[in-house]
Protein backbone atom coordinates (compact mmCIF):
# COMPACT_ATOMS: atom_id res chain seq x y z
CA UNK A 1 0.00 0.00 0.00
CA UNK A 2 0.84 3.66 -0.17
CA UNK A 3 1.89 4.01 3.38
CA UNK A 4 4.98 1.63 2.95
CA UNK A 5 6.43 3.05 0.02
CA UNK A 6 8.78 5.14 2.66
CA UNK A 7 9.94 2.12 4.22
CA UNK A 8 11.18 0.21 1.34
CA UNK A 9 11.96 2.66 -1.71
CA UNK A 10 15.49 4.40 -1.26
CA UNK A 11 16.64 7.25 -3.41
CA UNK A 12 20.03 9.02 -4.68
CA UNK A 13 18.09 11.76 -6.57
CA UNK A 14 19.67 14.91 -8.71
CA UNK A 15 16.75 17.59 -8.87
CA UNK A 16 16.09 21.48 -9.33
CA UNK A 17 12.93 23.00 -8.34
CA UNK A 18 10.68 26.33 -7.64
CA UNK A 19 10.70 27.32 -11.46
CA UNK A 20 8.45 26.40 -13.86
CA UNK A 21 9.94 23.50 -15.79
CA UNK A 22 8.43 22.02 -19.08
CA UNK A 23 10.90 19.00 -19.54
CA UNK A 24 14.08 17.34 -19.05
CA UNK A 25 17.28 15.81 -20.61
CA UNK A 26 20.06 14.08 -19.61
CA UNK A 27 22.63 11.28 -20.24
CA UNK A 28 22.33 8.04 -18.16
CA UNK A 29 25.53 5.78 -17.62
CA UNK A 30 24.04 2.07 -18.41
CA UNK A 31 24.63 -0.72 -15.91
CA UNK A 32 23.51 -3.96 -14.92
CA UNK A 33 23.24 -3.90 -11.37
CA UNK A 34 22.57 -7.23 -8.69
CA UNK A 35 18.94 -7.70 -7.58
CA UNK A 36 18.90 -9.39 -4.63
CA UNK A 37 15.03 -10.91 -5.23
CA UNK A 38 12.47 -10.92 -7.21
CA UNK A 39 10.58 -8.65 -5.01
CA UNK A 40 13.12 -5.81 -5.47
CA UNK A 41 14.20 -3.58 -8.25
CA UNK A 42 17.00 -0.77 -9.29
CA UNK A 43 16.18 1.25 -11.51
CA UNK A 44 17.77 4.73 -12.76
CA UNK A 45 15.22 7.41 -14.55
CA UNK A 46 13.89 11.16 -15.01
CA UNK A 47 11.16 12.42 -13.41
CA UNK A 48 8.81 15.32 -13.98
CA UNK A 49 6.37 16.09 -11.37
CA UNK A 50 4.48 18.64 -9.32
CA UNK A 51 6.15 19.10 -6.64
CA UNK A 52 3.09 18.79 -3.50
CA UNK A 53 3.32 14.69 -2.83
CA UNK A 54 -0.03 13.27 -3.72
CA UNK A 55 0.26 15.29 -7.23
CA UNK A 56 0.61 13.37 -10.14
CA UNK A 57 3.74 12.49 -12.26
CA UNK A 58 5.14 10.76 -14.91
CA UNK A 59 8.09 8.37 -14.65
CA UNK A 60 10.14 6.59 -17.47
CA UNK A 61 10.59 3.15 -19.10
CA UNK A 62 7.74 4.14 -19.43
CA UNK A 63 5.64 4.48 -16.01
CA UNK A 64 2.87 7.18 -15.52
CA UNK A 65 0.98 7.69 -12.66
CA UNK A 66 -2.11 10.70 -11.97
CA UNK A 67 -2.13 9.81 -7.94
CA UNK A 68 1.43 9.00 -6.99
CA UNK A 69 0.76 5.67 -7.93
CA UNK A 70 -1.90 4.92 -5.51
CA UNK A 71 -4.07 3.71 -7.60
CA UNK A 72 -3.44 4.44 -11.67
CA UNK A 73 -0.67 3.96 -13.81
CA UNK A 74 1.45 1.29 -15.15
CA UNK A 75 4.85 0.29 -17.23
CA UNK A 76 5.47 0.56 -20.90
CA UNK A 77 2.09 -0.46 -22.70
CA UNK A 78 0.62 -2.57 -20.25
CA UNK A 79 -2.21 -0.51 -19.79
CA UNK A 80 -3.80 2.93 -22.02
CA UNK A 81 -1.66 5.44 -21.53
CA UNK A 82 1.58 6.41 -23.32
CA UNK A 83 0.81 6.48 -26.72
CA UNK A 84 4.30 4.86 -28.93
CA UNK A 85 4.66 6.75 -32.18
CA UNK A 86 7.96 5.02 -33.22
CA UNK A 87 7.72 1.11 -33.69
CA UNK A 88 11.42 1.17 -34.34
CA UNK A 89 12.25 1.39 -30.28
CA UNK A 90 11.22 -1.80 -27.92
CA UNK A 91 9.92 -0.33 -24.83
CA UNK A 92 10.70 -2.74 -21.80
CA UNK A 93 13.10 -4.43 -24.15
CA UNK A 94 16.77 -4.95 -23.12
CA UNK A 95 19.19 -1.96 -23.56
CA UNK A 96 22.31 -2.48 -24.93
CA UNK A 97 25.38 -2.16 -24.52
CA UNK A 98 26.20 -2.29 -21.14
CA UNK A 99 29.21 -0.64 -19.24
CA UNK A 100 31.71 -2.81 -17.37
CA UNK A 101 33.66 -1.89 -13.89
CA UNK A 102 36.95 -0.26 -15.41
CA UNK A 103 36.23 -0.55 -18.88
CA UNK A 104 33.67 0.39 -21.50
CA UNK A 105 31.26 3.26 -21.02
CA UNK A 106 28.36 3.81 -22.11
CA UNK A 107 24.99 5.89 -21.71
CA UNK A 108 21.63 6.48 -23.49
CA UNK A 109 19.90 9.95 -24.19
CA UNK A 110 16.70 11.01 -22.55
CA UNK A 111 14.43 13.73 -23.23
CA UNK A 112 10.77 14.52 -22.10
CA UNK A 113 9.37 18.14 -23.46
CA UNK A 114 5.65 19.07 -23.59
CA UNK A 115 4.63 20.12 -26.90
CA UNK A 116 2.96 23.78 -26.47
CA UNK A 117 0.07 23.37 -28.80
CA UNK A 118 -1.28 20.21 -27.50
CA UNK A 119 0.16 20.15 -23.98
CA UNK A 120 1.73 16.18 -24.25
CA UNK A 121 4.38 14.99 -22.67
CA UNK A 122 6.71 13.87 -25.73
CA UNK A 123 9.63 11.23 -24.94
CA UNK A 124 12.59 11.24 -26.94
CA UNK A 125 15.18 8.35 -27.28
CA UNK A 126 19.01 9.18 -28.53
CA UNK A 127 19.27 11.99 -30.76
CA UNK A 128 16.00 13.15 -32.23
CA UNK A 129 14.16 9.92 -32.41
CA UNK A 130 10.22 10.30 -30.96
CA UNK A 131 9.06 7.43 -28.90
CA UNK A 132 5.63 8.45 -27.98
CA UNK A 133 3.73 10.70 -25.66
CA UNK A 134 1.74 11.11 -22.63
CA UNK A 135 -1.16 12.79 -23.74
CA UNK A 136 -2.45 16.19 -21.41
CA UNK A 137 -5.75 14.37 -20.88
CA UNK A 138 -3.77 12.02 -18.26
CA UNK A 139 -3.07 14.55 -15.97
CA UNK A 140 -4.04 17.49 -14.30
CA UNK A 141 -0.97 19.15 -11.91
CA UNK A 142 1.54 18.36 -15.39
CA UNK A 143 -1.33 20.25 -17.61
CA UNK A 144 0.54 23.69 -17.24
CA UNK A 145 4.63 22.54 -15.95
CA UNK A 146 6.29 20.92 -13.68
CA UNK A 147 7.32 22.14 -10.54
CA UNK A 148 10.57 19.96 -9.95
CA UNK A 149 12.51 17.61 -12.34
CA UNK A 150 14.41 14.87 -11.18
CA UNK A 151 17.33 12.56 -12.10
CA UNK A 152 18.89 9.47 -10.17
CA UNK A 153 18.56 5.96 -9.18
CA UNK A 154 15.96 4.15 -6.85
CA UNK A 155 16.07 0.81 -5.31
CA UNK A 156 13.35 -1.79 -3.45
CA UNK A 157 14.57 -2.75 -0.01
CA UNK A 158 12.21 -5.90 1.19
CA UNK A 159 15.52 -6.46 4.01
CA UNK A 160 15.71 -9.94 3.11
CA UNK A 161 16.69 -12.19 6.24
CA UNK A 162 15.71 -8.93 8.13
CA UNK A 163 19.08 -7.20 6.98
CA UNK A 164 19.67 -4.57 4.54
CA UNK A 165 19.14 -5.97 0.89
CA UNK A 166 22.54 -5.76 -1.30
CA UNK A 167 20.50 -4.94 -4.35
CA UNK A 168 22.96 -2.89 -6.08
CA UNK A 169 21.83 1.16 -7.35
CA UNK A 170 23.97 2.17 -10.53
CA UNK A 171 27.03 0.29 -11.01
CA UNK A 172 26.96 -0.82 -7.61
CA UNK A 173 29.69 1.23 -6.21
CA UNK A 174 29.86 4.57 -4.32
CA UNK A 175 30.01 8.24 -6.25
CA UNK A 176 33.55 9.11 -5.40
CA UNK A 177 34.79 6.16 -7.04
CA UNK A 178 34.51 8.67 -10.31
CA UNK A 179 34.47 7.52 -13.84
CA UNK A 180 34.51 4.23 -15.23
CA UNK A 181 33.45 2.44 -12.03
CA UNK A 182 30.61 4.90 -10.34
CA UNK A 183 27.58 5.31 -12.31
CA UNK A 184 26.15 8.52 -13.88
CA UNK A 185 24.05 11.56 -14.98
CA UNK A 186 25.46 13.58 -17.52
CA UNK A 187 24.49 16.71 -19.49
CA UNK A 188 21.43 17.45 -17.73
CA UNK A 189 19.17 19.57 -18.61
CA UNK A 190 15.70 21.74 -18.44
CA UNK A 191 13.36 23.17 -21.06
CA UNK A 192 11.95 26.34 -19.89
CA UNK A 193 8.62 28.09 -21.19
CA UNK A 194 10.02 28.96 -24.72
CA UNK A 195 10.43 25.47 -25.20
CA UNK A 196 14.82 26.08 -25.35
CA UNK A 197 16.51 23.62 -23.54
CA UNK A 198 18.92 25.37 -20.63
CA UNK A 199 21.37 24.47 -17.81
CA UNK A 200 20.20 23.38 -14.75
CA UNK A 201 19.43 26.51 -12.38
CA UNK A 202 20.85 24.77 -9.59
CA UNK A 203 21.43 21.24 -9.27
CA UNK A 204 20.94 19.81 -5.49
CA UNK A 205 21.50 16.26 -4.81
CA UNK A 206 20.01 14.02 -2.18
CA UNK A 207 20.91 10.27 -0.88
CA UNK A 208 18.49 9.21 1.47
CA UNK A 209 20.08 6.74 2.58
CA UNK A 210 24.22 7.81 2.10
CA UNK A 211 25.97 4.76 3.95
CA UNK A 212 23.35 2.31 1.14
CA UNK A 213 23.79 4.51 -1.82
CA UNK A 214 25.49 8.03 -2.01
CA UNK A 215 25.60 10.74 -4.70
CA UNK A 216 27.93 13.68 -5.43
CA UNK A 217 27.36 15.97 -8.18
CA UNK A 218 29.50 18.60 -10.35
CA UNK A 219 29.70 21.07 -13.18
CA UNK A 220 32.44 21.06 -16.39
CA UNK A 221 32.60 21.93 -19.71
CA UNK A 222 32.14 18.79 -21.97
CA UNK A 223 29.53 17.18 -18.96
CA UNK A 224 27.85 20.35 -18.20
CA UNK A 225 25.98 19.45 -15.05
CA UNK A 226 26.51 15.81 -13.57
CA UNK A 227 26.52 13.42 -10.74
CA UNK A 228 27.82 10.16 -9.96
CA UNK A 229 25.41 8.09 -7.90
CA UNK A 230 24.90 4.58 -6.62
CA UNK A 231 26.47 2.22 -4.13
CA UNK A 232 26.13 -1.54 -2.93
CA UNK A 233 23.48 -1.40 -0.52
CA UNK A 234 24.56 -4.04 2.57
CA UNK A 235 27.29 -3.13 4.39
CA UNK A 236 28.94 -3.05 7.81
CA UNK A 237 28.17 0.78 7.23
CA UNK A 238 25.09 -0.28 6.19
CA UNK A 239 23.83 -3.47 7.73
Amino acid sequence: GGNNKGIWLQHAVGYVSGGEYYGAKGSINVWAPHVSNPYEFSLSQLWVSPELYGDNYPRFFTYWTNDAYEATGCYNLMCSGFIQTNNRIAIGAAISPISSYHGGQFDITLLIWKDPKHGNWWLEFGSGILVGYWPSFLFTHLRDHATMVQFGGEIVNTRPGGSHTSTAMGSGHFAGEGFGKASYFRNLEVVDWDNNLIPLPNLRVLADHPNCYDIRGGVNGVWGHYFYYGGPGRSVRCP
